[in-house]
């Protein structure tokens, strides 16, 4: 298992329903961890890069809702 740590910013604060969509995303096989910091509205995620690559990572993400910055 490799893991990894990557930050990605995010514009709209999330809202109840992205915060469950949040919540999915942290029961996908591979994620190790998930913490939002919503002072500087960025995302870190610590996954398994051997299952994960940052793409799928950021799409997981985006479909839950959350407004991700490219």
């Amino acid at each position: 298992m490799t893991c990894v740590e990557i930050s990605y910013n995010y514009g709209v604060a999330p809202d109840e329903s992205v915060m469950r969509g949040l919540d999915n995303v942290r029961e996908v096989y591979g994620i190790r961890h998930l913490h939002l910091n919503e002072t500087s509205r960025a995302v870190n995620v610590e996954y398994d890069a051997t299952r994960l690559s940052p793409a799928v990572v950021a799409n997981l993400l985006r479909r839950s809702g959350l407004d991700l910055k490219s």
